[in-house]
């Protein structure tokens, strides 16, 4: 897998969100929430819900969490997720080794 299958698979799950979504609470998930709601006072519930995810999201990239599983379900990291480009084609190490006619010279001077 690679950097356009991510890319590929984060468009699809896009996508199959759409602008709302319907999620089933568990009774410790419904508790947490009314407690921060009655604490917050947001203007709703689902404005907790969208924080909840952006300092989910933010954790696990600070914590290297979501490198670990892009790398290891897609063999790139956030950062060249969010440049289009893995770090061997930014540097250039890509074009490496030389073609074979020029291998045989490598060590000579």
């Amino acid at each position: 897998m690679g950097l356009d299958e991510l890319t590929t698979d984060v468009e699809a799950a896009y996508a199959d969100l759409g602008e709302e979504l319907a999620v089933d609470l568990d009774a410790e998930t419904r508790n947490e929430l009314a407690v921060l709601s009655a604490t917050l006072e947001p203007d709703g519930t689902d404005e907790l819900l969208r924080r909840a995810v952006h300092m989910l999201f933010q954790t696990a990239v600070d914590a290297g969490n979501l490198d670990f599983h892009l790398r290891r379900g897609y063999g790139v990291t956030y950062d060249e997720y969010l440049s289009g480009m893995t770090y061997d084609e930014m540097t250039g190490a890509d074009q490496f080794p030389q073609p074979d006619e020029n291998e045989n010279r490598r060590y000579q001077f």
